[in-house]
């Protein structure tokens, strides 16, 4: 058995002050928990990779259940309260010639687990408007994005602080330790795609502020120790042109600079290091990626055009631990318009143009019914040969919440794609999604 974190037994020790309390109306009146049930079927043809024993596909199907319980906080100028989930995963097909690798599903070493399951702890302190975590986390931040879209999601173990003493004005400052993967029952240390080394600090801090109603401004500096520092700016601004008639502007820059050990030569050679071209194939992450996304909403219907670029240092990173030994915690969000199904146009020297439409029934008669396709192409990619490459990606997406009747709430999905690439094998893939978020109370 793993010795329990020091993270974990804190968290522990925060929800044995909450209980220590006077049982205060609020901490159970406002405390909530649902169990969310998700059935995913997973498809991918590889085409022209095959794989194990010449296999070339994954088909896979499987359960989640993810049951969530929030509590509220006890009285006090100090308000202690505790979060919990418990997440289990259960394999209905992926047997010989259907599994490869933790795609969706842990190797168990044999073949595709047929259950995996971890369970999270999150205490929590408040303080007026500013609050305090300590424990399992699912950021959703430019700096750090926890991939969703698998089964069972992504989640970190640390502590964060929110503030929102000042109106219009956000704080949020953290240190991380630890990840567990979509696909895994492990936690691991941190790492970037290619690094073969464990960090155990991620730092990061960051403030948004609302300008005004329309208009947001945001910056966040981050910090994992051995490899990057990384700051980011981005602005949002909404523009209503008439009544249900808007364009939206989305402006996002990235600067990455190598930290510790990445920095020199014997840490990169000590498995310090990020994957993918970089100047002298040193591994040094050294990268500015900026973009831009505009998005003309007009009824049900939204246009969106944009361009990201990656500068030819590296490629662009944040945190994934898909190098590290533990293959199930492969897998991670980017903050990028670009970050989809099968790849996410990061790589050094790629220019990305992409264009969208997306349209929601509502406007049709038929709520809860939304469809929207993407079309991304980049280019200028940078090699070690003189010759720069190019890929496209293709995204179809249809989703319906049935709106009444005994199935009201049960939300059905479909997800495909299609990437062509000259870095990459050639891939389709195909996801079918029912879900359904139980409340119990």
């Amino acid at each position: 058995m793993k010795k329990p974190s020091t993270l974990k037994c804190l968290a522990l020790g925060t929800l044995a002050s909450a209980v220590g309390q006077d049982a205060h109306a609020d901490f159970i009146k406002d405390s909530h928990a649902n169990l969310a049930l998700r059935n995913l079927y997973f498809n991918s043809d590889f085409r022209d990779q095959p794989g194990p024993a010449g296999q070339s596909k994954t088909a896979e199907w499987a359960q989640g259940f993810m049951l969530n319980y929030t509590s509220g906080f006890t009285a006090g100028i100090l308000g202690f309260g505790v979060d919990a989930m418990a997440l289990q995963g259960v394999k209905l097909d992926g047997g010989a010639g259907n599994h490869r690798g933790s795609s969706m599903i842990p190797d168990d070493g044999t073949g595709a687990a047929d259950q995996w399951s971890r369970l999270g702890l999150t205490g929590k302190v408040r303080l007026g408007k500013t609050e305090a975590r300590l424990g399992t986390l699912t950021p959703k931040l430019p700096i750090l994005v926890s991939s969703d879209s698998r089964l069972l999601p992504q989640t970190f173990e640390g502590a964060q602080l929110t503030s929102n003493a000042t109106d219009n004005l956000t704080l949020t400052a953290g240190r991380l330790e630890h990840a567990t993967g979509r696909a895994s029952t492990d936690r691991t240390g941190l790492a970037v795609t290619g690094g073969t080394r464990e960090s155990n600090e991620f730092v990061f801090a960051g403030a948004d502020y609302k300008v005004t109603k329309d208009l947001l401004v945001q910056y966040y500096a981050a910090n994992l120790e051995d490899y990057y520092t990384q700051q980011f700016l981005g602005l949002q601004h909404t523009f209503a042109l008439s009544e249900g008639q808007s364009i939206k502007t989305d402006l996002r820059y990235f600067d990455t600079d190598s930290s510790g050990a990445n920095g020199g030569v014997s840490g990169r050679a000590d498995g310090y290091r990020a994957s993918g071209y970089t100047h002298d194939q040193s591994g040094e992450i050294d990268n500015r990626t900026w973009s831009a996304m505009f998005t003309y909403s007009l009824g049900g219907h939204a246009l969106t055009g944009g361009y990201q670029r990656v500068s030819d240092g590296s490629n662009f990173v944040q945190l994934n631990q898909g190098s590290l030994p533990d293959k199930g915690a492969a897998g991670g969000g980017l903050y990028l318009f670009t970050d989809r199904m099968l790849t996410s146009f990061n790589r050094a020297g790629e220019r990305t143009w992409f264009g969208q439409y997306a349209y929601d029934f509502v406007a049709l008669g038929v709520p809860g019914l939304r469809a929207s396709m993407i079309y991304l192409k980049g280019d200028g990619i940078k090699t070690t040969s003189s010759a720069e490459q190019r890929e496209w990606e293709r995204d179809f997406a249809l989703d319906y919440v049935i709106q009444d009747g005994l199935f009201k709430g049960v939300g059905l999905g479909w997800r495909n794609a299609s990437l062509r690439s000259q870095l990459a094998p050639a891939q389709d893939q195909n996801r079918l999604i029912v879900s359904y978020t139980l409340a119990l109370f």
